[in-house]
């Protein structure tokens, strides 16, 4: 199984991942504590200053939307915080945002003592006990979940010690509850919304190997999507797709902390059936107004409530997991796909607020989240996703002696391996002076976001293997040189072998691509632009249509370029129509934040 090199090495350089990054850590850093811990001060009976009596509401420093003291899902975004600020700073080491972060941990442990010495909720116990008679509430399980998550983030990352006892003392609620719940209801243990559940206890289990965290795991392991996955039939179509997917989350884990091969079988099974049995829209998407879209049905969907962003985070994780155990270059090539057209396309680049849904339908507006008044779940999945870049990148398999560049993010890492202490950098592959980022104007190839470098630098001689992705999109022959010198590397299971003694090297490398127009099999006259792992939208209010043989682009699009002053000296991959009754402009879905756009187009 091969291991990230993890966060805790791996510091994301300058570029278009730093600055989205950087966003969401002004975003999160921003939000005031008092008003990410309300609900747990609320439900610990804790008066907050100047909070006692509210003459007007509307001036009070609170969290409002879903994190609002009358929504039944308030508290759920604390935990997302907590994994977001522990993972920028084992990264980072951003001592600011970790002295927030303890603080928010002390606090809980306070309200965790006020509550009687295990209850560390944002919501009352009592939610629970509804699940038991039948009367309708809001997701508890989902809420808490995000607590746990948070906890367990801010011990393995932050190294908060106190985070971990308040953890133990709320599992030991958890043991009660479900003691006295299975006497009168056992299958209330899974309502709630309680997908999460599942990983949520095995993580525990696996950073303290206490066998009390791996029993209340067992008790969230019968969810029957995993019974129909196994009798070959599909338990997601019209299902809400963000409750389904946290399980193939706690199969994974399961399976990383027992070895039970009967688990890693049910996130393959699950994975077929929600991708390789299902398709998808060009964004990677699979569902709309948060249910699975039946298989190839995806044209009869296109809305103003395609692609939840939860969903795309966490299949996200879903891939990364199988591609850490099959090494499967399928996995990384998914992901990138997403990380264009979701986590960045979803994500405000001026706030770091999300876009709660993806709109594909023609004439789409992104409808951005506030900072404080909507804190719907994407707002929490958002903050999360902008701070895993550093685990999908590098790779490292002990047995076969080799580091694998899953991602093409510009980074570095420290690492060991063959003996020796290892420094890798990713760079897109420009001239730099005085910080500002330059191509050398008489090599036109190096206009390219593609054209990339790797610097490789070791204590001592080291013979591995560098294994670099070939993305499933390239088009073209790939030009690949180390130390100056073209080299032609073994490919295999989608990646190009490099085996040497490394020492002080480069190694250059330009992935050619085109746009390639994709089709939706239920509607194969509508078609999207997509330019390597990027979706292209159309600056136009309707389907304006596209004429000519999509099968040659070159003959429809023409380059788009302007330089500018950002961290990139020129718009990145933007095009014109030409030949068109009606030619218009088109740029990454992911640089879209208040125009008016379509991705699919009729062709005609």
């Amino acid at each position: 199984m091969l291991k990230s090199v993890g966060k805790k090495n791996v510091k994301l350089l300058p570029g278009l991942f730093r600055e989205r990054m950087e966003t969401e850590r002004g975003y999160i850093s921003e939000l005031e504590t008092q008003c990410l811990l309300q609900n747990f001060y609320l439900e610990a009976g804790v008066v907050m200053p100047g909070l006692q009596v509210l003459e007007d509401p509307s001036s009070a420093k609170l969290h409002w939307g879903w994190e609002a003291p009358t929504c039944q899902l308030r508290g759920h975004f604390l935990g997302h915080w907590l994994s977001a600020a522990a993972a920028i700073f084992a990264s980072e080491g951003d001592a600011a945002l970790k002295s927030k972060l303890d603080f928010m941990i002390a606090e809980l442990a306070r309200c965790q003592k006020l509550n009687g010495g295990k209850w560390a909720g944002s919501i009352p116990e009592k939610y629970f006990n509804k699940m038991i008679t039948g009367d309708h509430v809001w997701s508890p399980q989902y809420v808490m979940h995000k607590t746990i998550m948070g906890l367990a983030d801010a011990y393995a990352d932050a190294g908060s010690e106190q985070a971990l006892e308040v953890l133990s003392n709320l599992a030991d609620w958890y043991t009660e509850w479900i003691a006295e719940t299975e006497k009168v209801s056992p299958y209330a243990v899974c309502k709630g919304e309680s997908g999460g559940m599942l990983e949520a206890w095995a993580r525990a289990y696996e950073l303290t190997r206490d066998e009390k965290y791996l029993k209340l795991a067992e008790k969230y392991s019968g969810a029957g999507m995993f019974t129909d996955l196994e009798k070959g039939g599909d338990p997601l179509t019209n299902c809400h797709a963000n409750a389904s997917i946290p399980l193939s989350h706690g199969a994974a884990k399961l399976y990383e902390v027992t070895g039970d091969e009967k688990w890693l079988t049910r996130v393959k099974l699950f994975w077929q059936s929600a991708v390789e049995k299902r398709g998808m829209y060009c964004t990677g998407g699979a569902n709309a107004g948060e249910f699975w879209v039946p298989p190839y049905r995806q044209a009869e969907f296109l809305s103003a409530t395609d692609q939840e962003f939860c969903t795309v985070y966490n299949m996200v994780r879903t891939a990364d997991f199988l591609y850490r155990v099959t090494g499967e270059a399928k996995y990384a090539d998914y992901i990138e796909l997403c990380l264009y057209n979701g986590f960045l396309a979803q994500q405000n680049p001026y706030t770091g607020t999300p876009t709660y849904f993806l709109p594909l339908k023609a004439g789409s507006k992104k409808k951005w989240g506030s900072k404080t008044h909507d804190f719907w779940c994407c707002h929490g999945t958002m903050v999360q996703a902008q701070t895993i870049y550093p685990d999908l990148i590098y790779f490292i398999d002990e047995e076969m002696n080799r580091l694998s560049v899953a991602q093409y993010i510009s980074s570095q890492a420290d690492f060991e391996l063959a003996g020796a202490k290892v420094h890798f950098e990713q760079t897109s592959d420009m001239k730099y002076y005085n910080d500002q980022a330059f191509f050398d104007e008489r090599d036109d190839g190096r206009m390219n976001r593609w054209a990339l470098k790797f610097n490789v630098n070791t204590d001592k001689p080291a013979d591995f293997e560098l294994a670099l992705r070939l993305p499933c999109w390239v088009s073209g022959e790939v030009k690949l040189s180390v130390n100056g010198e073209s080299v032609q590397p073994e490919i295999r299971g989608g990646f190009m072998i490099l085996r040497r003694e490394w020492g002080s090297d480069e190694i250059k490398v330009f992935f050619p691509s085109k746009i390639n127009m994709q089709t939706l099999s239920d509607s194969p006259e509508l078609c999207a632009a997509v330019d390597g792992p990027i979706v292209l939208a159309g600056i136009t209010d309707s389907d304006c249509g596209i004429s000519g043989d999509i099968s040659r682009p070159e003959e429809i699009f023409a380059p788009l370029s302007e330089h500018t002053y950002g961290t990139f000296p020129w718009k990145q991959t933007c095009y014109r129509t030409k030949n068109q009754q009606k030619n218009i402009e088109f740029k990454p879905l992911y640089d879209i934040v208040d125009e008016v756009y379509t991705v699919y187009f009729t062709h005609r």
